[in-house]
């Protein structure tokens, strides 16, 4: 499975960003897809996940209220291609490189990075005060 994320940039505070994960690959396996933000000298964190049967939603207490994660429908193949997260009302503290994941089983942790099967490259979102 590949991940290819994208849609960061440099955004003033306050402002509105969506990023974009796109699956190729064996994506019928991809039962929950997250992202998680690294900022420089920080570890890897959890933002944000999202269950593909029903769409269960899980955030980041960081996030909540102004994070919304999303998918596209599912094809005729059962392909489940592309996570949204839309993000708005942006901090500076948001700051980071955002990576989207995949992972294959429902239990376990949606938070913990080590849980996740499949990333992306990662895309920079700056948020400028």
């Amino acid at each position: 499975v590949q991940l290819q994320a994208c849609g960061g940039g440099l955004v003033q505070a306050g402002g509105s960003l969506r990023l974009s994960c796109a699956a190729s690959g064996r994506t019928f396996e991809n039962i929950v897809r997250g992202w998680f933000r690294q900022a420089p000298g920080k570890e890897r964190e959890f933002v944000a996940a999202i269950r593909w049967d029903g769409g269960s939603t899980y955030y980041a207490n960081s996030v909540k209220g102004r994070f919304t994660i999303s998918t596209d429908t599912i094809s005729k193949d059962n392909a489940k291609n592309t996570v949204f997260l839309h993000m708005s009302n942006l901090k500076p503290e948001d700051t980071a490189v955002y990576y989207c994941a995949a992972r294959r089983y429902y239990s376990g942790s949606y938070y913990s990075k080590s849980e996740y099967d499949y990333w992306g490259q990662g895309t920079l979102v700056t948020v400028s005060s």
